[in-house]
């Protein structure tokens, strides 16, 4: 797999403390943090992690010492330009702890002013929306957020209480008017807590119940009991993502081969942040989708072949008294199925098929919402935020892959013109052209009903030709000798029964659905070329664009619960 800071997929852990930790309690929260960073990379070695935090003083800078000190990568965010947040250190010697670990930071990311003023003033209102906006973004961006935590609610907006608030609940009080979030009545895959109990110097003992240095994990489950270890379908979550990093490393020679980039005829500008990572994920995953698809239509193929050769060796071992080892054949023949059957289960070819594919249309979404400037919010989760909202939280780990693209995504810079161009056409397209997802759409429902016609030729000619020799078999009466009615026999079953295979695979193959799909997306896409070719203004076209990505998610989101938990042969192939 590709390595460097912007290139790898990181395990991210994102870190809310409290700033008035007490000395001597920090040589056991070291202890504990050392020990979650070491299992997390023990449990997930295709994962390096990656440490997000603002470097605030207490916890922030701690857990930045251990994990930098265990060669772990560290991504600063500063909820304000560096000279205003600097303002709110104690002392001397810890801005200069501040400055030093700053400088040792892989990437930094200044977060815009939420009242979008302009202003290079902070009242202190103004200090607490930027810190919640922080604790948002450092939330909505982490995989596994570490608080170091006195357990006690918190009233202060974007403190560390109110921040493991709003990773359970979505809600960050006070903040964005108190908004009501997409998601707040989906299972949610982005509350993991993994929580080290500490006590303040301002606010004395932790809350009842919890002991210093203690360390747990715990999520907004009601059913899920803190517990020392990762609940077991968050484990499997982050396994998900472990299996897609390791994929991408063992098959990165196929993933070259088998997908190219979204960035082709790119204009004279320069490539807002971000933008080559996402494009990398989006390869990774279409790479992979397709190297899975050919595995499951290779498997989907060899089946109904073998079956064909099952009913060709019991037709002849009935009907021309064949020898005894052709019932070997057949058995041979079936434990061969069988055999692909298992093969391509155990390696979860299907699954993963279906999961990358989504995951790659997931991004692609993304990077021309990125390009474009369609932009919610610039702290906002992006194109994930309501993306597969209704799915088990084993496949919150495609979401957790688009947080990391959403993360360095460009934020308080005014998109480029060129880029909504460019976007329009490579996304869009025009009818009747060679590029963008409406000739791809147009393209595959004619291909596919060619095939589909073609499948139902060959059915009805096989269909027909058997009951014809059925006829002339009647008809021959007594004049066929023994061999020759034996071979009308045989033929007069293996017509339709390869009729009626060949019929199956291309139920299987959802090819009428796949018609029915290909064409409303063909439709959608032509009703956003119309509009923005016949009204020029930008808010207007993003707008659009916006609306065209959210009808491809749900497009994705739906195949994908459709598809999943059916049997391989119903995939979309």
């Amino acid at each position: 797999m590709p390595s460097g800071p912007d290139r790898d997929l990181h395990l991210c852990v994102g870190v809310t403390a409290h700033r008035d930790l007490v000395a001597d309690e920090i040589p056991r929260i070291e202890q504990r943090l050392r020990a979650l960073f070491k299992s997390l990379e023990d449990a997930y070695p295709d994962l390096p992690l990656q440490l997000i935090s603002p470097l605030a003083e207490g916890g922030d800078t701690l857990a930045a010492e251990v994990a930098l000190a265990m060669e772990i990568p560290l991504i600063a965010v500063l909820p304000m330009e560096q000279s205003a947040y600097e303002q709110d250190f104690s002392d001397a010697a810890a801005l200069e702890t501040f400055r030093r670990l700053l400088a040792r930071a892989e990437q930094t990311f200044v977060l815009p002013r939420v009242d979008d003023s302009g202003r290079t003033d902070y009242t202190s209102s103004d200090r607490a929306l930027q810190y919640a906006q922080l604790g948002v973004f450092t939330s909505d961006h982490s995989h596994v957020l570490l608080a170091l935590w006195d357990g006690k609610p918190g009233e202060r907006m974007g403190g560390t209480g109110q921040v493991v608030h709003y990773h359970l609940t979505g809600v960050m009080h006070g903040f964005e008017g108190d908004p009501t979030p997409a998601s707040l009545l989906a299972d949610n895959e982005n509350d993991l807590v993994h929580h080290v109990v500490c006590s303040r110097r301002t606010d004395g003992a932790p809350h009842p119940g919890l002991t210093p240095g203690d360390a747990g994990w715990f999520t907004s489950r009601r059913n899920q009991e803190r517990s020392a270890d990762i609940p077991p379908d968050y484990r499997a979550l982050l396994q998900r993502l472990q299996r897609f990093a390791q994929d991408w490393r063992e098959k990165e020679d196929i993933v070259r081969m088998r997908t190219t980039s979204l960035l082709v005829d790119l204009p004279s500008v320069d490539l807002p942040a971000g933008i080559r990572f996402t494009d990398r994920l989006f390869q990774a995953a279409d790479g992979l989708a397709v190297h899975y698809q050919r595995r499951v239509l290779v498997g989907l193929r060899s089946i109904h072949l073998l079956a064909v050769l099952m009913g060709v060796v019991f037709l002849l071992y009935t009907e021309f008294d064949g020898p005894g080892y052709m019932v070997l054949g057949f058995l041979g023949l079936f434990f061969a199925g069988v055999a692909i059957h298992l093969v391509g289960g155990g390696r979860e070819w299907h699954r993963k098929y279906l999961d990358y594919r989504t995951l790659a249309e997931g991004l692609r979404v993304q990077l021309y919402w990125n390009l474009s400037g369609v932009v919610e919010k610039e702290w906002a989760g992006f194109a994930y935020d309501t993306f597969l909202l209704k799915q088990d939280v084993d496949l919150g780990w495609i979401r957790h892959v688009m947080r990391q693209a959403s993360m360095r995504r460009r934020r308080g810079v005014d998109p480029d013109g060129r880029w909504l161009k460019w976007v329009i056409d490579q996304w869009i397209g025009e009818p009747g052209g060679e590029r963008g997802q409406l000739a791809y759409y147009m393209r595959k429902e004619r291909l596919n009903a060619s095939r589909f016609r073609r499948t139902q030729t060959l059915g009805n000619l096989c269909l027909w030709a058997g009951i014809t020799i059925a006829v002339v078999l009647f008809l021959s009466g007594s004049v066929a000798t023994d061999q020759q009615r034996n071979v009308l026999l045989v033929l007069m079953g293996m017509l339709p029964l390869i009729a009626g295979i060949w019929d199956a695979y291309s139920h299987k193959k959802a090819e009428k659905e796949l018609i029915k799909q290909y064409g409303f997306m063909g439709r959608v896409f032509t009703k956003a070329w119309q509009l923005v070719d016949e009204e020029n203004e930008p808010a207007f076209q993003r707008r659009v664009l916006k609306t065209l990505g959210q009808a491809a998610l749900e497009e994705g989101a739906e195949w994908l619960l459709m598809h999943r938990d059916r049997p391989p042969e119903h995939g979309r192939l």
